[in-house]
């Protein structure tokens, strides 16, 4: 099959183009400011051609050569910060899927866009693949924009199915990820100490899933899209982690501090300390709701076409990702540099504590 990847130079687009160039498809990459197209191991894989491109362009910058030369579109390109105006996640995260779109109709192609499983918003309980996605109360610009985004596809009357990844992490054998992005560095000051409080509700779960989950699975449905199209799938765990469960695996490294887990109406920002206030608000906090919902999302359509399930991912799981962060230098593991007074002067008794109950 001759497919063309958007956002070949980012974690998953690159994973997935490894991936499928080794299965024997023909892979064009398109890339932006990044023209490295890496899998999630750092190998450099076979291709047919990188193609600089940009999402934010009819066309996407493509020759009409380009274009009519591909049988499936697979559009993995987006911004995933959670702290961009809507007028920059327009332009990108809704706009590039309608240029993405365009191109697939001009070629000929199917298109298999990647969302989000949180395009449920701040909802609990169990999210199946085909509910309603709700109009307005997401959690952040970034849901927001993927359900938009989600919109156009399923309006298109191209050949579309989506993939829906939850919080995608590092590998499940390893625990290896190629690149630490913003889940990471949120991830990075809680477990160095320097943000030392979440609001979180005493029920909340994150739905961690690993990369090389999510990878199989928009290989396996791009190379049956027949059977895929016009179908939502969610690449998800399907086995939530309870925050206190992640707070847990923090605090069994003694060199790390466990973050203190508050109960929301009583989360008062304006008492932490100046520094910790500071990186609450520009890192840590922006990712808040998800310490404060329980969203159990259904892969039941996803497993029936594709026949793969989730590895574990509890805890033994996340002690693997944390010795990853650790080997390669992303973590300290120097005890003094995150002890209870940590190099920005932030003090912790480094203990699992929770205001909504112990664990």
């Amino acid at each position: 099959m001759r497919i063309l990847i958007t956002g070949a130079a980012g974690l998953i687009g690159g994973e997935v183009a490894n991936r499928l160039s080794a299965r024997g498809h023909r892979i064009s990459a398109m890339v932006h400011s990044n023209p490295d197209v890496l899998g999630n191991d750092g190998q450099v894989p076979a291709l047919h051609a990188i193609l600089p491109g940009d999402v934010t362009q009819p066309g996407l910058g493509l020759s009409a050569a380009t274009v009519g030369d591909h049988d499936l579109l697979i559009h993995c390109a987006a911004t995933t910060r959670f702290d961009l105006a809507e007028a920059d996640y327009r332009v990108t995260n809704i706009g590039g899927v309608a240029n993405a779109l365009g191109v697939a109709k001009a070629g000929g192609m199917a298109f298999l866009h990647v969302s989000t499983a949180y395009v449920c918003g701040p909802r609990g309980g169990t999210i199946g693949e085909d509910d309603a996605l709700p109009a307005t109360g997401f959690a952040n610009g970034y849901e927001a924009s993927k359900a938009a985004g989600e919109a156009l596809v399923a309006a298109s009357g191209l050949r579309w199915a989506i993939a829906r990844p939850s919080v995608v992490v590092g590998d499940s054998g390893t625990g290896a990820i190629r690149s630490f992005d913003t889940t990471y560095a949120a991830f990075k000051l809680i477990a160095e100490g320097r943000v030392r409080h979440m609001a979180a509700t005493a029920d909340a779960t994150i739905d961690f899933v690993p990369i090389d989950h999510v990878a199989a699975g928009i290989v396996a449905l791009a190379e049956t899209m027949a059977a895929a199209a016009g179908g939502r799938f969610h690449l998800v765990s399907a086995q939530p982690v309870p925050v206190t469960t992640f707070a847990a695996a923090i605090a069994s490294y003694p060199q790390f501090n466990a973050p203190t887990l508050t109960a929301p109406e009583a989360f008062d920002l304006a008492a932490l300390p100046a520094l910790e206030r500071r990186l609450y608000a520009r890192v840590a906090g922006r990712y808040s709701s998800y310490f404060q919902r329980a969203p159990r999302f259904n892969d039941a359509r996803f497993q029936t076409l594709t026949g793969l399930a989730c590895p574990p991912t509890g805890f033994a799981y996340l002690k693997r990702l944390i010795d990853h962060c650790i080997a390669v230098g992303f973590l300290t593991g120097d005890a003094d540099q995150a002890s209870c007074s940590g190099p920005n002067g932030i003090s912790s008794d480094g203990s699992t504590r929770s205001a909504f109950g112990s664990r």
